[in-house]
């Protein structure tokens, strides 16, 4: 039957072993007071252990193999990383580990030591025939406090991940969190579609400017519709003519190149998803709220922080069309309560925890976990797919506690690192 070193790595850690009478292959007997750190970096497996072998009491370094042969495989007896090792355990000795010193390694073998279950269990998983994920067939089954715990530790990896790119791009903005968190809320108002021309935009529109006109409404439509190239045409309509005039003497006074017009995407998008409504409703929002990040860090309620984006109102231009000169059916054409879910979770919480990281502030961390607690768990074929196995996300929390288990644990088969794996692993 199959496995890794990684295996080897798992049952040392625990000691998932039988450990009556251990011994040496050469029948001195071992007494294990510490397994040891696992260590993740270069070097031996597990650093500062402590073991009794015969009368001697030994503190150093353990390295793992599948065969002890592998010692030489892996470059180890030229490496003088390795030569503090007080013990070599592998799963088969099929050869004695001699230092240049001339001192004998110790060898434990754990060949008929493992539990057939644990082995079995432990295939299942990672070489079995599944579909969705490794454990589709167990993780039904498991206790709600387990979940919760393994969920709230990945989603706390996932946040800390994306808050290194809020920070990377803080120390751009020279440590301006109002320029980074607008930056990422135009990015966000993309929707993934125009993510990348929205972010674009806000890059070459710098907050500041936008600032200096946060009083005229028609200015601001102007330079975030100029900036976008919408306003290069000749329109029949007063107000695209009234914005371009507005944009061609702000382009001048503040040296604006504009981003050509082909990247922002149309085709196979709903009408209230185009990017000229979402421009309009993020004309509106800057219009609302000057200074929002700081609005956001002081609003403590959920209700609170959704009223920023929803109370804002769009001009009453974008009613009756879509696009500019083209007429359409009167519909509202504020941002639906939908998209306020998805750029709280995507901006608002992701900045909460980021600044609350950034600054040691754990209060703000919480506050961002809360929020996520708060809105409604995202739909998408990942998240469908732990629902068939009964798995299900209530709540922003949970849905994206999924994403990333599924993509940077179950994906690569990281079921060993895994807290929901060691559990069904564990399970008698």
């Amino acid at each position: 039957m199959l496995f890794t070193e990684d295996f080897l790595h798992y049952v040392w850690k625990f000691r998932l072993f039988d450990g009556a009478g251990l011994q040496t292959v050469n029948g001195d007997a071992i007494e294990i007071y510490s397994a040891g750190m696992h260590n993740t970096d270069s070097g031996p497996d597990f650093q500062n252990a402590r073991i009794k072998i015969g009368e001697t009491m030994w503190a150093g370094n353990v390295e793992l193999h599948l065969s002890s042969s592998d010692w030489k495989k892996h470059n180890h007896s030229i490496d003088n990383a390795y030569d503090n090792v007080i013990l070599h355990v592998v799963y088969r000795d099929d050869e004695p580990v001699i230092l240049p010193n001339g001192r004998l390694i110790p060898a434990l073998e754990l060949q008929n030591r493992i539990p057939d279950e644990l082995h079995s269990r432990y295939h299942n998983l990672v070489f079995g025939n599944q579909v969705i994920i490794p454990c589709e067939a167990s993780i039904g089954k498991l206790d709600d406090f387990t979940l919760r715990t393994w969920f709230t530790r990945v989603l706390i990896e996932r946040l800390e991940k994306k808050s290194a790119a809020v920070i990377a791009a803080l120390q751009i903005n020279r440590g301006d969190w109002e320029e980074t968190f607008y930056q990422f809320l135009a990015a966000n108002f993309g929707f993934k579609t125009n993510s990348l021309p929205f972010e674009l935009l806000a890059r070459s529109l710098p907050q500041n400017i936008l600032a200096k006109h946060k009083n005229n409404p028609l200015q601001i439509e102007a330079l975030l519709f100029g900036q976008a190239g919408f306003l290069h045409e000749d329109f029949t309509d007063n107000y695209p003519q009234r914005l371009k005039k507005e944009y061609n003497f702000l382009l001048k006074k503040y040296n604006l190149t504009p981003l050509e017009n082909h990247l922002w995407k149309f085709m196979r998008l709903r009408p209230q998803n185009f990017p000229t409504i979402r421009l309009a409703q993020f004309a509106a929002l800057i219009v609302n709220a000057n200074h929002l990040f700081s609005k956001v860090l002081d609003t403590r309620d959920v209700k609170g922080l959704q009223n920023l984006f929803t109370d804002i109102k769009v001009n009453p231009y974008w009613e009756d069309h879509y696009r500019f000169d083209k007429q359409s059916k009167p519909v509202a054409k504020n941002l639906g309560q939908a998209s306020v879910d998805i750029l709280l979770l995507n901006t608002l919480a992701l900045f909460l925890f980021s600044y609350g990281k950034y600054h040691q502030l754990q209060h703000f961390m919480d506050r961002s976990l809360k929020l996520l607690e708060s809105l409604p768990g995202e739909q998408n074929n990942i998240i469908a797919d732990f629902d068939s196995l009964g798995i299900k996300a209530n709540s922003a929390f949970e849905s994206q506690a999924l994403l990333e288990l599924k993509n940077y644990y179950c994906n690569y088969k990281k079921c060993l690192q895994c807290g929901v794996g060691n559990k069904i692993l564990k399970l008698a």
